[in-house]
């Protein structure tokens, strides 16, 4: 019964991004997308998801979908166009640098959603990932602070806030 919970919201999650991806809502791409989209939770459940329950709190679901929104319309305009200015600057302000970013997520889906979030960012790329040390190391175009506790302030506080609210 659990693995049947399980299967059901991957299944759920694959069949929305399938219908948002393929841009067609026909009777055809619906049921084409709900069988792949049945497969792929009945064969992936047990890899991806630890507590089905949690597919059930819509409050992960606002914090997810809050988090999307400031993401792409907030976090990645605001690097952009900081990355847009560094390029057509005469002198080209860099001072890049690996630098140590500390984490206190605990699940490894808050974990990648840090990571992921940090590396599609312009100016910034998750380079290691240290789980024992519970810390990231990040390229970053303009290293401005080098202390791990600020430089966690600087880089991925705000991603660690939405990815613990949603996952862990």
């Amino acid at each position: 019964m659990e693995r049947l919970g399980k299967a059901l919201g991957v299944g759920l999650v694959v069949f929305i991004v399938y219908v948002i991806f393929s841009g067609s809502a026909s009777p055809y791409d619906l049921i084409t997308g709900a069988l792949v989209a049945g497969a792929t939770g009945f064969l992936t459940a047990n890899l991806t998801v630890d507590k089905p329950i949690k597919f059930l709190q819509l409050q992960r679901l606002a914090w997810l979908l809050t988090y999307a929104v400031r993401y792409f319309f907030i976090d990645e305009v605001k690097a952009h166009v900081d990355v847009m200015r560094r390029i057509l600057h005469p002198r080209m302000p860099i001072n890049p640098g690996i630098v140590k970013v500390p984490y206190e997520v605990q699940s490894d889906y808050a974990i990648l959603t840090i990571a992921n979030s940090i590396t599609n960012t312009p100016g910034t790329v998750v380079v290691d990932v240290d789980p024992e040390g519970k810390a990231l190391y990040v390229h970053w175009i303009d290293v401005k602070v080098t202390e791990p506790d600020k430089v966690r302030e600087e880089v991925s506080k705000v991603f660690e806030k939405f990815a613990r609210r949603i996952f862990d």
